[in-house]
């Protein structure tokens, strides 16, 4: 049974898939945004040297020094902060319904061209970091991808919840640095959701991912109340090194 709530198709740029809805968590910093691709981006190409650098050397210092910087800023206690304490020693919690991998550069980016309740397309290039067999996509990252795609959607068009079961079958190998195009088919069944994603090379479907989810509704989608991330001024110490 096609869903029927927002059954109009309709264009969506990529900015508008990125939710900031507190129900989610926080949004990421435009910083750790811009660190994480720029791990993406390093990762590769420390993977692909062929011999030792003095480069990597000198970042693996400034690594360190960085470590100890940062350690003396983070939040005492690693848990999520969920609800509102007085003086929360927690960390806040960003939004992993949608694009984690903008901000966390273990998972994968992609793009969504198309949105709508019932189908999606969307792009995605997987770099050098997620190589398993030689020139390959490692097929656990496929497994990644094909959670966060279809939860994205599930999340962005209203109906969503709790992953029940995910599928994956291989039919062809999947190549890293190579443009690939993903479309979702998603439909609802008694008390939840199966979505079937596809990812193609051209016209040749490369792998699938089924997920089953349960369906909720969009105000009960998170069934927390995520702390808000404090003021700067509010902190004992700035975010931001200075």
């Amino acid at each position: 049974m096609a869903l029927q709530e927002g059954a109009a198709r309709r264009p969506v740029s990529p900015e508008s898939t990125r939710a900031g809805d507190a129900r989610f968590g926080e949004r990421p910093l435009a910083q750790t945004v811009a660190a994480a691709g720029a791990m993406r981006r390093l990762s590769s190409l420390l993977v692909s040297l062929e011999h030792p650098h003095p480069s990597v050397d000198t970042m693996l210092a400034k690594f360190a020094e960085w470590e100890r910087e940062l350690s003396a800023l983070a939040p005492k206690d690693n848990a999520p902060r969920i609800g509102e304490l007085p003086d929360d020693p927690r960390r806040v919690y960003l939004n992993h319904a949608t694009d984690i991998g903008a901000y966390n550069p273990c998972f994968p980016e992609y793009r969504f061209d198309d949105l709508d309740a019932d189908k999606a397309t969307g792009r995605i290039n997987f770099p050098l970091v997620y190589e398993g067999p030689p020139g390959l996509v490692h097929g656990g990252f496929l497994g990644v991808f094909f959670d966060c795609v279809i939860q994205h959607h599930n999340c962005v068009t209203g109906l969503s919840g709790k992953t029940r079961s995910l599928g994956v079958t291989f039919r062809r190998p999947t190549p890293v640095l190579t443009e690939l195009r993903f479309d979702i088919a998603r439909s609802q069944i008694e008390r939840g959701i199966i979505s079937t994603a596809r990812l193609l090379l051209d016209d040749e479907v490369l792998c699938t991912g089924e997920v089953n989810t349960l369906a909720s509704p969009p105000e009960k989608l998170a069934g927390f109340q995520f702390g808000k991330r404090r003021k700067e001024s509010d902190n004992e110490q700035p975010e931001r090194l200075g």
